[in-house]
């Protein structure tokens, strides 16, 4: 059976600079894709050049004609060249641990498709159309999470993602799991025989952290906006104060997410009868009062991580790359994931410092203060209430701290010396996300017990609030007595999940309009 693509509008890659929200917007729409005149007239001069430089076997050229690491002192014969490039998918490809997810292994394809398309890495236009069909047919290749040490670029996963143009491997399609053979039996395609360079082009790079990365940042944008909103809903619950959100306290200490943290808070509650009645209390805990300035701190390290993520999207991170215009072949180290891991690792301490003043403001929430009842329940004694989903929570923060340590700082040899030192950024990476869901169930826990505390307040909230939890209430009822709290926690984050940045990002704009 031949696989047909249907016709519809590709998006065309053609050397332009592709910003973080048009990938997004390209990758979640699952538009099909094409090479451009412009990036085909690259590749082939690329390649032309490429071919033209190694006829003559004398000169020794990193990858094309030596082999690989502490090995590039070995020469390899014209006759080997091929065999060469298959021998390193195939020897690289050792990735252990769980399979990455289907998501992800895609934008790793898309991402090779870009940095391929630049022109820079001597492989021919057949092979980079291999790659678009595979991504436009939906055939994702089997990768696995663990092997990577982020310099030489992401070598164990690209060489899964790679094994299956030469027919080894796996791959998904269609919901089953084929090999590499069975799926060009399938589509009637042949293996790929490499040429020269073509196995390091495939491999060398950073489409795993970038890929990881990037959609991290995209998480990481879903829960800022989130989180906003539900540190609102707190204040409100806890009837707390509005003047810490004032507009002079931020332009005295101008950062710009601390500004733009207060200006949401104090639209969002600009109505609310709770928030402007009297008070007895003069101030309120940090948990609340100094939003502004833990969030706002998110928001600036966000802003530089997806700064780093944007460059990496559009970056050639081959070795060797062939210049063309200046006629040279050159090594050097653009595979090297140092800024990606640094970022990575500042992205995992921000986000978990979301989670730790979230579980704060819930702690506050059930400490029967403030009018509230102990752990938000009318009949405390008998029912325990939210007693136990702060526990919960707490643990979640405790295993952020502990994974938020930099993996960036740390480095161990490898290749007999010659790759002496290594990012870990694909680790930092796989951390940071499994910081991300965890910031997103304890921001679950905080929404929870916001919405059970205001139903406790007499006076009328804000209607940017009510229109917030309005979804979330149609699952999620008052508690009069206690129930299997994990269920409503898992709808709420549930919830979230199905819910698209763009369209958080509209609802904050209508609710406080």
């Amino acid at each position: 059976m031949t696989v047909k693509t249907k016709q519809m509008k590709h998006y065309i890659i053609d050397n332009q600079y592709i910003n973080s929200d048009e990938l997004e917007h390209i990758f979640k729409q699952k538009q099909k894709i094409r090479l451009g005149e412009n990036a085909r007239q690259k590749i082939k001069s690329s390649y032309e050049f490429l071919q033209d430089s190694i006829r003559d076997n004398r000169r020794s050229v990193y990858g094309i004609n030596t082999g690989f690491g502490s090995l590039s002192r070995m020469k390899i014969k014209p006759e080997n060249i091929q065999l060469l490039q298959e021998n390193l998918v195939k020897s690289h490809a050792c990735g252990t641990g769980p399979e990455l997810d289907i998501e992800t292994v895609r934008l790793m394809l898309l991402l090779k498709i870009i940095t391929l398309a630049k022109g820079f890495s001597g492989v021919p236009c057949s092979t980079i159309e291999r790659l678009i069909a595979f991504y436009n047919e939906g055939i994702t290749p089997v990768v696995y999470e663990n092997g990577s040490l982020g310099a030489s670029g992401d070598l164990a996963p690209l060489a899964h993602l790679a094994l299956p143009l030469i027919g080894y491997g796996e791959v998904y399609y269609k919901g089953k799991k084929y090999t590499g053979d069975e799926i060009h039996r399938i589509t009637g395609w042949k293996p790929i025989r490499l040429q020269a360079k073509e196995g390091l082009a495939l491999l060398n790079g950073t489409q795993f952290m970038t890929a990881l990365g990037i959609i991290n940042v995209w998480k990481a944008e879903k829960l800022d906006l989130w989180a906003d909103r539900i540190a609102a809903l707190s204040l409100e619950a806890y009837d707390g104060r509005i003047e810490p959100f004032s507009e002079i306290v931020q332009q005295i200490r101008p950062y710009p997410g601390q500004d733009e943290t207060a200006r949401r808070i104090r639209m969002q509650l600009a109505d609310s009868k709770i928030i402007h009645r009297e008070k007895e209390h003069v101030q309120d805990p940090y948990s609340f009062r100094c939003v502004p300035q833990v969030h706002g701190a998110f928001k600036d390290a966000l802003a530089y991580v997806k700064h780093v993520f944007t460059v990496e999207i559009n970056a050639v991170t081959d070795n060797p790359i062939i210049d063309t215009e200046n006629k040279r072949i050159i090594s050097g180290g653009n595979f090297h994931g140092e800024p990606l891991a640094m970022a990575s690792d500042m992205l995992g301490i921000a986000v978990s410092e979301l989670a730790n003043i979230s579980e704060r403001r819930t702690y506050r929430l059930i400490s029967g203060k403030r009018g509230l009842p102990p752990y938000l329940t009318p009949n405390p004694g008998l029912n325990s209430g939210l007693m136990i989903p702060q526990y919960m929570a707490a643990s979640l923060v405790n295993q952020n701290k502990q994974k938020a340590a930099p993996n960036s700082v740390d480095s161990i040899e490898s290749s007999n010396g010659q790759e002496d030192h290594v990012s870990m950024g694909a680790n930092s990476v796989l951390k940071t996300r499994d910081i991300i869901k965890n910031t997103q169930t304890v921001l679950s826990v905080e929404l929870l017990t916001a919405m059970q505390a205001l139903y406790f307040r007499e006076q009328k909230p804000a209607k940017a609030t009510l229109s917030f939890i309005k979804k979330y209430r149609k699952e999620i009822p008052f508690l009069e007595n206690d129930d299997i709290l994990y269920t409503h926690i898992n709808k709420i984050s549930e919830i979230f999940d199905n819910e698209s940045r763009r369209k958080v990002l509209e609802e904050c704009k209508d609710e406080i309009n």
